[in-house]
C-alpha cells in the first residue's frame, strides 16, 4: 500500500510506507484539499494553554480559528466519514477556571456528535484546591448521524468475567469481548528518568499509541484515508502502519516534522523486517 500523494498538494516532507506527512499551516493545506477525500479524521489541536508548540492567542481569536479548521475539515471528510476530536480545558477569566473548549465552540461545529468518551490515565497533575485530573476527552462526531463506520467487533475487550455464561443455551456474551464502553483505561505515555515510556519521543504532549489504535480500528477500514491536521508526534500515523489506513498529516512546526519522520520510518522498518520473517519463515 502507497502513501497517499493527493495531486492537488505539493510533494510531502517524507513518506513511511503507507503514511505521509506535510510541513505547513494545516488550515492553507487543507483549503487545497479535494471535498469529500477523507475517511477518518483523528486530531488534537493545540489547547492554546502556553504550551512549547503553541502560538498564544487571545479565547476570541482562538475559537475563530479552531472554527476555520473545523470547517475546512468537515469540507474534505466524506458524507459518511468520521472525526475523533482530543481539546482540553482552558480558563475562561471570571467564568471557569477549566472549561472544556468543546463547550465554546458547540455553535462552531458543523459535525454531529455522536459520543464522549473519557480516556482515564491514572497518574496525572497534582492539586490542592481541587481534584486531581485524571482524564481527557476524546469527541467522536461524524458527518452523517445514521450512516459512519463502526467496527465494534474490531475493538471488544476480550476480558470478560464470564466468558462462557449461558442463556437458553446461548452465550450471553459476543466471543471476540464485550463492547469497551464509554470510558477507556489506559496509562499515559510517561517522561523522565527510570519511567519513561517505551514509546515517548521528544514531543511534550503524545498520545499512548493504544488509544489512537482503537479509534482507527473502530472508525475505519482497511485501505481507507485518515487524515491528522496537527500531527505532533505521529501517533495517528503510526495507527494507520499499524493497521492497513492510508495516513497523511500537516505539521507546522519543523522540528516535529523530524520527530514524527523518524518515528515512522523505524515502525516502517520494523513491520518490514517482522514481514521478512515471517515470508523467510513461511518459505515465501
Amino acid at each position: 500500500m502507497h502513501a497517499p500523494t493527493p495531486p492537488e498538494l505539493d510533494k510531502p516532507s517524507f513518506t513511511a510506507g503507507s503514511t505521509a506527512v506535510w510541513a505547513g499551516d494545516c488550515v492553507e493545506l487543507l483549503r487545497r484539499m479535494r471535498p469529500s477525500s477523507v475517511d477518518l479524521v483523528v486530531t488534537s489541536p493545540p489547547y492554546n494553554i502556553g504550551k512549547e508548540y503553541e502560538r498564544p492567542m487571545s479565547i476570541v481569536a482562538y475559537l475563530d480559528w479552531c472554527e476555520v479548521w473545523i470547517r475546512e475539515l468537515y469540507r474534505v471528510v466524506k458524507p459518511n466519514g468520521t472525526f475523533w476530536l482530543n481539546l482540553g480545558y482552558l480558563e475562561l477569566e471570571g467564568r471557569a477556571k477549566a472549561i472544556p473548549i468543546p463547550y465554546l465552540l458547540w455553535q462552531r461545529n458543523p459535525f454531529y456528535l455522536i459520543q464522549e468518551v473519557v480516556w482515564q490515565y491514572g497518574a496525572g497533575v497534582s492539586a490542592r484546591t481541587s481534584y486531581s485530573p485524571r482524564n481527557e476527552k476524546f469527541l467522536w462526531y461524524t458527518k452523517s448521524p445514521d450512516t459512519y463506520t463502526f467496527n465494534l467487533d474490531a475493538v471488544r475487550d476480550p476480558d470478560v468475567k464470564y466468558p462462557n455464561q449461558k442463556k437458553n443455551g446461548k452465550l450471553k456474551c459476543n466471543p471476540l469481548g464485550k463492547n469497551p464502553g464509554d470510558v477507556w483505561y489506559f496509562p499515559k505515555v510517561t517522561s523522565g528518568e527510570n519511567r519513561s515510556s517505551k514509546e515517548r519521543t521528544p514531543h511534550p504532549a503524545q498520545f499512548p499509541i493504544a488509544v489512537i489504535d482503537r479509534i482507527v480500528k473502530a472508525s475505519s477500514n482497511t485501505g481507507d484515508l485518515v487524515l491528522d491536521p496537527f500531527v505532533g508526534s505521529g501517533s495517528t500515523l503510526e495507527a494507520c502502519l499499524l493497521n492497513g489506513r492510508r495516513g497523511m498529516g500537516f505539521e507546522i512546526k519543523p522540528e516535529y516534522v523530524t520527530v514524527a519522520s523518524q518515528r515512522l520510518l523505524g515502525v516502517q522498518r520494523r513491520i518490514e523486517a517482522e514481514k521478512g520473517q515471517l515470508e523467510l519463515a513461511l518459505g515465501v
